[in-house]
Parts: C-alpha cells; sequence; structure tokens
C-alpha cells in the first residue's frame, strides 16, 4: 500500500530537483525526506530517483509514478472538499499569497465583500511575489496565490493547479521629464535601446516581461538599477537614473513628479494575472467564495494613474494550508 504523504515529497523532489530544496518547502530535515523516498521505493518496490553531482533525478518508474501522483492528489483534494461541503463549509481561514499590487488591487476587495458574502470566511494574507507564491500553494503553505505569469511558471494545463484568470494590464514607459522623447504621446521601445534602465530584479516576473519587450524591439536593456519596489524605481527615473517599464496599476497613487508616464508604441508588454489553487480544491466550500471574491474584485480595465497618459489574531478557526 503507498502512503499518501510519501507521494506529496516525491512531487517535491521532481519540483526543486534536490532533497534540500525539497525539504526546506515541506519543513522537514533532508534526512527525513531521504527516508520517506527510500520507504516509498520500499512499497512500489522499484527505484523512484537517481542521485548525482546535479542534483536528483526521477528514474523512468519514478516519472510513472509522478503522473499518478498528480491525479491521487487532485483526487484527495476533491475528497476533501466534498467532505467539508458535507459539513457546514461556512467558517474558516483560508490563506493567500499575492504580490504587492495585487493584493491592493484585487487581494483586499475580495477580503471587503468576503466580510459582507461569507463573513465566516477569515482571509490570512501574504506578500509575495508571484515565482515565490506558486511553489508555497504547491508546498500547501498557502491555500490560494495571486501570481504573475512567467518564464517557467506551472501553465494552465499544469495536471497540480486550477488557474482562474483574473487581469491583464499593459506595462508603460516611465521617463525622466528630460528625456528626449518626454513629449511624445506614445514611446517606442527601440528608442530607448541606449538608455540605462531601472528594472526588478531576476526572478521578478515583472523583471521577465521587461528583458522580453526590449529583446523583441532588438536590443538588451542595460539594467544599471534594480529594485523590487515600483515606487523606488519611479523615484530613480524622476532622478534621471534611467528609464523603466512598469504595470500600469503599480503607479496608481505614487509620486509621479519629475517624470512623465507614456503608454509603450506598438504591442504593449503585458502582465497576465491569475489565481492558482492545487487542483481539486477549486470547490472547496471556503475556497470557492474566495476565487470567486477575486473574480469579482478584479478590474475590466486597469485605471490610469493621474499623470499618466491621457488614454487609455488567530480567531481559533481552522486554517486551510495547516489542514493539508
Amino acid at each position: 500500500m503507498i502512503d499518501a504523504r510519501r507521494l506529496h515529497i516525491l512531487r517535491a523532489v521532481a519540483d526543486h530537483r534536490t532533497v534540500t530544496a525539497a525539504a526546506a518547502a515541506l519543513y522537514l530535515t533532508p534526512s527525513a525526506v531521504s527516508q520517506q523516498l527510500t520507504a516509498l521505493e520500499q512499497e512500489t518496490g522499484h527505484r523512484l530517483v537517481e542521485r548525482g553531482a546535479r542534483g536528483v533525478r526521477l528514474t523512468a518508474a519514478g516519472e510513472i509514478l509522478l503522473d499518478h501522483t498528480h491525479a491521487v492528489l487532485a483526487q484527495l483534494e476533491r475528497a476533501e472538499a466534498e467532505l467539508a461541503a458535507y459539513g457546514t463549509g461556512e467558517a474558516g481561514t483560508v490563506t493567500v499569497a499575492s504580490f504587492a499590487t495585487g493584493i491592493g488591487l484585487v487581494v483586499a476587495p475580495a477580503l471587503a465583500r468576503l466580510a459582507t458574502a461569507a463573513p465566516g470566511i477569515r482571509l490570512k494574507i501574504r506578500d509575495a511575489e508571484g515565482d515565490a507564491s506558486l511553489p508555497m500553494v504547491l508546498g500547501r503553505q498557502v491555500d490560494v496565490a495571486v501570481a504573475v505569469e512567467y518564464r517557467g511558471a506551472p501553465g494552465v494545463g499544469d495536471p497540480r493547479l486550477t488557474h482562474v484568470s483574473l487581469y491583464a494590464e499593459p506595462f508603460d514607459a516611465v521617463l525622466p521629464v528630460a528625456h528626449e522623447l518626454a513629449g511624445a504621446d506614445r514611446v517606442a521601445l527601440a528608442g530607448l535601446a541606449d538608455d540605462e534602465w531601472i528594472g526588478p530584479y531576476p526572478g521578478n516576473p515583472c523583471h521577465d516581461v521587461v528583458v522580453l519587450a526590449c529583446e523583441y524591439a532588438g536590443f538588451q536593456p542595460r539594467l544599471e538599477h534594480s529594485s523590487d519596489d515600483f515606487r523606488a524605481v519611479v523615484a530613480l527615473a524622476s532622478a534621471g537614473a534611467g528609464v523603466a517599464l512598469v504595470p500600469r496599476s503599480a503607479l496608481a497613487g505614487v509620486d509621479l513628479t519629475g517624470v512623465v508616464v507614456r503608454p509603450v508604441d506598438g504591442v504593449a508588454p503585458t502582465r497576465r494575472v491569475f489565481a492558482a489553487v492545487r487542483r481539486g480544491a477549486e470547490d472547496h466550500p471556503l475556497i470557492r467564495p474566495v476565487l470567486d471574491a477575486l473574480r469579482e474584485a478584479a478590474p475590466v480595465r486597469t485605471a490610469v494613474p493621474a499623470g499618466g497618459p491621457a488614454d487609455g489574531t488567530d480567531s481559533g478557526e481552522p486554517e486551510l494550508a495547516a489542514l493539508r
């Protein structure tokens, strides 16, 4: 008989490619992970992993079991959802991880909606970038992630996750007021090829958007200054340190003195925001209202900030992440 708890460990090792990283994600020691993998191999009668200098990889038998693992764990999530629905399903805590702008734009409004529509559901919010929030869902540290599409992110067809689209928004060009293109109605990225750039650190999904947009325009941006805080990015642009691409909603409420904000000419770089839960958990009676509230709170169109372009305590309730 295969212990389903060990399937979580197999999937974590497959995701992280090292025992140490998988152990950190699962809040276990590396030796505990190794012991559980050995026990799983004994249960199945097959060697499931191979260890090498570059980490751990699954054997052919391990890959076969991993395919079944996705289905088994999703079905267990559905079973928990149905059992919760059989009970009252009216009160509990749902943990949501989201990047900062997503918190302001959709998570906080969703929290306010739930206070009226489902007062028994309490949200616990964690600030986490999109590349961190999805592993947190898969590692059962949180129940819902509000994340951004990025290179290497689990896609819509990933068997481990269910995606719910929320909104998409363009990036605008932020230029110092003295920039030669500051008077243009729209800015072609190719015209910024010789500028110094300000942008997020590698690993931040927005970094990928900026770099890819510039590559499509025919150049590699010279990222001289780095910050994941878009207020800092705008402040540096205001000081003449360089140019930047910033998601439109991230400019709301930011002091734009000393800069101009212009839409990008042609196809604007865009970030697509979605909510994700472990596959099978989407119909849990506590999670479904949260997903609905996030979708209802999502903007149909992100407003342009002022100064931008003219167009355009522990309640004692059960915590889902801890119950998985």
